[in-house]
């Protein structure tokens, strides 16, 4: 696909518009780092350094040091590295610990999901991620970054019409400044000049988002081959926010548009590569910790949101 910028002075002027309507500043919350602080165990008890129990010692407290426990919970920020390739472009979403949100993990389809859950790893472990790291030693990090932002610009759709439909007509207007500046001077896209020099960040939208918003329930938890983890609510906006991607409209031909999809997730996980090492060898219940993960995510976006 072929992109030949023009920058027209209307153009140029309508984005000074948005930028001046919808104020320059970083937009998207930043990432909240949600580590739960150390907890102290009392100083009669010691963990024993080879199994991990707890054992009783006659020690004074006076010479025995207390035994610190730190832990994290699975998040966006910790995530194994092949939830960042099958969970779509989550970039900028906030993540809290499971105690700060009220959440009911429905699964009813727990057997189905997780034998699902198995495929998409084996495919990201012995398709995706070698052909990612093929990928990363021929293309450039610039022209990664390049790439994403592109497809970011072209999505713009996308976060616009669900801004509108959550009624944050500043954010949607921001959107538009975005895509208008970045479509001319970013030629095409490829770069975020509206980031860069105006501090205007884009926006995460999706239709699932909106539903939640609107107050329709998640339904129960679903894992389907080759898609990112999705509840029956987000399945639905899944598909509502395919049919908003131009892409669909420009490249009419499946041939074509599974080829610029392939170059966008092959381009998104070669950007995550070094990410998240042993993580998934470290975490017990992979399939439970992804899931978690997920609906937690899902459930603070909306709560952020209303």
């Amino acid at each position: 696909m072929r992109f030949r910028p023009t920058v027209c002075p209307a153009w140029i002027v309508f984005a000074i518009g948005s930028c001046v309507l919808g104020g320059c500043g970083t937009l998207s919350s930043s990432l909240v780092s949600e580590s739960p602080s150390a907890i102290p165990l009392p100083s009669e008890l010691s963990e024993a350094s080879t199994g991990g129990s707890m054992v009783a010692t006659d020690e004074s407290p006076a010479t025995t040091p207390s035994v610190v426990i730190s832990y994290e919970p699975i998040t966006g920020a910790n995530a194994p590295p092949w939830t960042v390739a099958l969970s779509g472009p989550s970039r900028g979403a906030d993540d809290v610990a499971s105690d700060d949100l009220d959440m009911e993990e429905y699964d009813p389809w727990e057997k189905f999901n997780e034998k699902t859950f198995a495929f998409n790893y084996n495919m990201d472990k012995y398709v995706l991620k070698p052909t990612a790291k093929g990928y990363n030693a021929v293309m450039p990090d610039m022209f990664q970054t390049m790439i994403d932002n592109a497809f970011t610009n072209l999505r713009m759709p996308i976060r616009f019409v669900n801004k509108v439909l959550q009624w944050r007509l500043l954010d949607a207007t921001k959107e538009m400044g975005r895509f208008l500046i970045n479509s001319t001077l970013g030629i095409a896209g490829l770069f975020d000049v509206a980031r860069q020099e105006m501090g205007l960040e884009h926006q995460d939208a999706d239709f699932g988002q909106t539903l939640g918003i609107w107050g329709i329930g998640p339904g129960p938890y679903l894992v389907l081959p080759l898609f990112p983890p999705l509840t029956v609510r987000d399945s639905v906006g899944y598909a509502f926010d395919g049919s908003l991607n131009i892409l669909n409209y420009y490249i009419p031909f499946f041939p074509e548009q599974f080829g610029m999809s392939a170059l966008d997730r092959v381009n998104d996980r070669s950007r995550n590569l070094d990410l998240f090492q042993g993580i998934e060898e470290a975490t017990v219940d992979l399939y439970s910790s992804v899931r978690n993960a997920y609906l937690q995510r899902r459930q603070r976006l909306i709560k952020e949101r209303r």
